[in-house]
C-alpha cells in the first residue's frame, strides 16, 4: 500500500513559501522608509539653503550669472536687473494660484547691453491670457524688476506632463530655450541662462500678480518613514504571531 503524506509534510513548502513572500515584503518596506528618512535629509537641506538665500540682499544679475557657471545651481537667490520689457514675446506657463486656474506671464526683458532675461511677471487668470485684456500691466519704458532668480528646467519634469503647444503660446514645463525661440527675440541675441520669479510688487491694474514662487515647500518624508517602518514592524508581529502559532500546532513526530 503507498502510504498518505503527513499534513504537516504537506504544509511546510506553503509555510515556506509564505514565509520567503513575508521577508520580502519586510525588506521592501523597510527600503521604503530607508529611502524616506533619506529624501527627509534632503528636503531640511534644501529648505536650509532656501531660507538662508530668500533672506540675503538681492544681486546683480552679471553676478548671479557668474555663480550660476561656477555652480550650476542659483534656485531662490535675490536678483535685482534693469531694463525694458518686450512685451509681444510674452510667454504663458499654464499654473494654478490660491486655488484658481490660470497661466504665468514670462516676458523677455531686454537689458542695457542688448541681451534679454526671461522674467515671470506673476500669475493672470485664465481669461486673462490674452494681453489685450490687462493693458495696464503692459508697463513701458524702463523698469527694475527685482525677484528671486531659477535655475533653468532642461527636460520635461515627468510623462504625466503634456507638451509644450508653442503654437498656441501655451507651456506646462519652463522649456527656457523653447519660450526664448518662439518669443521673436531679435536674431543672435544672447539670452541669460535663468529666468527670474518677479517679487510680489503690485503692477498697474492689478496683473500679473507677482510673488508666485513657492518657497514653503512640504515636507511630509519624516510622516511617510514612519509610516512604512510600522507597517514593516507589524508585518513582523503578524509573521512572529503566525511562526509561533503554527509550532503549537504541529502534530508530533512519529
Amino acid at each position: 500500500m503507498s502510504s498518505v503524506p503527513q499534513p504537516s509534510a504537506a504544509r511546510r513548502p506553503r509555510k515556506g513559501l509564505a514565509l520567503a513572500c513575508g521577508a520580502l515584503v519586510f525588506l521592501i518596506l523597510i527600503a521604503l522608509g530607508t529611502w524616506q528618512v533619506q529624501r527627509l535629509h534632503w528636503k531640511e537641506g534644501l529648505l536650509h539653503t532656501i531660507e538662508a538665500r530668500t533672506h540675503a540682499p538681492p544681486l546683480p544679475l552679471t553676478e548671479v550669472e557668474k555663480q550660476f557657471a561656477e555652480t550650476g545651481d542659483v534656485d531662490y537667490t535675490p536678483v535685482t536687473v534693469t531694463g525694458t520689457f518686450l512685451h509681444s514675446g510674452e510667454r504663458h506657463f499654464f499654473s494654478t494660484w490660491q486655488g484658481a486656474s490660470g497661466f504665468d506671464v514670462l516676458t523677455p526683458l531686454r537689458l542695457a547691453d542688448g541681451s534679454f532675461v526671461l522674467v515671470n511677471r506673476g500669475f493672470v487668470p485664465y481669461d486673462r491670457k490674452e494681453a489685450a485684456t490687462r493693458p495696464q500691466g503692459q508697463v513701458e519704458g524702463t523698469v527694475t524688476v527685482t525677484g528671486l532668480a531659477r535655475n533653468p528646467v532642461t527636460q520635461k519634469p515627468s510623462m504625466i506632463v503634456p507638451d509644450n503647444d508653442p503654437a498656441k503660446n501655451i507651456f506646462y514645463w519652463k522649456d527656457r530655450d523653447l519660450m526664448a525661440a518662439t518669443a521673436g527675440l531679435p536674431a543672435g541675441a544672447k539670452l541669460a541662462p535663468i529666468l527670474i520669479d518677479a517679487d510680489a510688487s503690485p503692477n498697474p491694474g492689478g496683473l500679473p500678480l507677482g510673488g508666485v514662487t513657492i518657497v514653503d515647500l512640504p515636507n511630509n518624508h519624516l510622516q511617510y518613514a514612519v509610516t512604512w517602518y510600522g507597517l514593516a514592524a507589524a508585518l513582523a508581529g503578524v509573521l512572529i504571531a503566525w511562526l509561533l502559532r503554527s509550532g503549537r500546532a504541529a502534530p508530533p513526530s512519529s
